[in-house]
């Protein structure tokens, strides 16, 4: 079996399903299945509570890390990111030998990279001494607690989920709880949503740990050759939604705790029923079924993940089974899966914070998120929402961090009506993509689609989300 392992692709499933396996490797493939399942679905699904806070095991891990470094957490992953800024500086427009690493890991910047990572870098600086200097003051464009600090806690948070998600993204991934799921889901996902059924874990792994580790599934699954650049693409933005933590906080904010169960189930159900819709128009209709290593997905290829549905639990069974008896060596995978990580980790928190912080900057200082604000409020007026005009100019700020519309309402949350609170949380929580992380991560780990592709994939999500959103308040209200 480890010779025909080297020279099969066991992501396919057709291959999978005709690889045969003795009754000792069936035992011992049930056996890896069921344990690392269980530690994968213990890191990564079920909420703990310690010290009264309750979150999943993975939130805990990363959060605690940042807890205790601290100051020095924070000066760690500025040194990362004001190193990238110079490294990218030499590597993209000083080294001239092809063969290093720096001009490797630069070459496929483009030209303009290296100031953002340098932009970034300058902002860290400001915001370093800012924290840890009493008598320094730095531009409060910068510094002020709802752009620099926000943005570059958020970083800190990616800068640790990168690393530890590597650490724990082989549980997930290489003993058969993907290829169960996908089984189980295939005939709902790929009619409904032009997707994989295992692409439901990625929605799962976003709504209960992060938008980033989706992105990191997603990432890992495409350059694995599982998925295609249209269904990475379709995933990544489709499904990378907000976790549960993260989405307690904003629907807080604007006041709504005492619906926070409706409002969050009602928020995971408008993002799969725009996921149905975004699948069916362009940019994302357009991309290309063809694999990382270039061949285009088959009709045979499609068709043999299609399972009946009354075999499908056997046959997910079967093909854990075989997916946990074939797995690679246990420590090796970790070693790479954190290697593969941390490679993308300076570039992504590089371009996170100054993406960020200008992005923030805009929609703090100059009208422009309030103009095109303005272009929704006709539609809001339509759809019978109440103070239209009061929260229109917050939906489109969701694309600089889908924080920042909440914060935008939280002084009026006293004047404004439960209904406008509603609309500004449930449009934010859907929208999904964002500068301040899920934008940079997507382009910093090579997800096939571009910054244009993204923005255009985040109106159009606002533009179904509202009618869709005002459905189900009325229905609730």
């Amino acid at each position: 079996m480890e010779s025909d392992k080297n020279n099969v692709n066991l992501n396919n499933n057709a291959v999978l399903d005709q690889l045969t396996l003795s009754d000792s490797q069936k035992r011992q493939g049930a056996v890896k299945a069921v344990i690392f399942t269980l530690i994968a679905v213990f890191i990564f699904f079920v909420p703990v509570t310690i010290k009264g806070t309750t979150d999943v095991v993975f939130g805990i891990v990363y959060k605690s890390i940042k807890s205790n470094l601290g100051l020095l957490g924070s000066w760690l992953g500025g040194i990362i990111i004001m190193g990238n800024a110079l490294a990218s500086i030499y590597g993209k427009y000083l080294c001239k030998r092809k063969d290093s690493f720096l001009y490797r890991y630069y070459a496929e910047d483009s030209v303009i990279h290296p100031l953002f990572y340098l932009f970034g870098g300058v902002c860290t600086l400001i915001l370093l001494l800012h924290f840890t200097v009493p008598s320094f003051t730095g531009p409060a464009c910068i510094t002020n607690p709802d752009i620099g600090e926000t943005v570059y806690s958020i970083a800190m948070d990616v800068a640790l989920i990168i690393p530890v998600s590597g650490i724990f993204m082989p549980f997930l991934l290489n003993y058969g709880i993907v290829d169960f799921i996908g089984s189980l889901l295939e005939p709902l996902m790929r009619p409904v949503f032009k997707t994989p059924g295992r692409s439901a874990v990625n929605a799962i792994a976003s709504f209960v740990s992060s938008a980033s580790v989706g992105v990191l599934i997603t990432s890992k699954l495409y350059k694995s050759g599982v998925y295609t650049k249209k269904e990475a693409a379709l995933i990544a933005t489709g499904f990378s939604a907000v976790s549960v933590g993260f989405a307690y906080k904003v629907i807080e904010t604007a006041g709504l705790s005492d619906y926070f169960l409706p409002i969050y189930f009602i928020a995971m159900l408008i993002t799969l029923i725009i996921s149905f819709f975004m699948c069916r128009i362009p940019p994302l209709s357009r991309k290309q079924s063809v694999y990382l290593d270039g061949h285009e997905q088959t009709r045979e290829e499609i068709q043999a993940e299609k399972i009946p549905v009354k075999s499908v639990v056997r046959i997910g069974g079967a093909r854990a089974i075989k997916k946990a008896a074939t797995a690679p060596n246990f420590f090796r995978e970790i070693r790479s899966s954190l290697l593969d990580s941390c490679f993308v980790l300076p570039k992504v928190i590089s371009l996170l914070t100054a993406a960020g912080i200008v992005a923030m900057i805009i929609a703090t200082y100059t009208p422009v998120f309030h103009w095109i604000g303005k272009l929704f409020e006709p539609l809001l007026v339509l759809l019978g929402v109440p103070d239209a005009a009061q929260i229109a100019p917050s939906l489109p700020v969701g694309i600089a961090e889908m924080f920042l519309p909440v914060l935008l309402i939280a002084d009026k949350v006293g004047r404004l009506s439960l209904e406008a609170r509603y609309m500004v949380v449930t449009v934010s929580m859907v929208q999904i993509i964002f500068f301040s992380e899920t934008i940079v991560v997507m382009l910093s780990t090579k997800i096939p689609v571009t910054l244009k592709e993204l923005v255009i994939c985040f109106f159009e999500r606002t533009v179904l989300a509202i009618p869709i959103s005002a459905l189900f308040m009325h229905l609730l209200f």
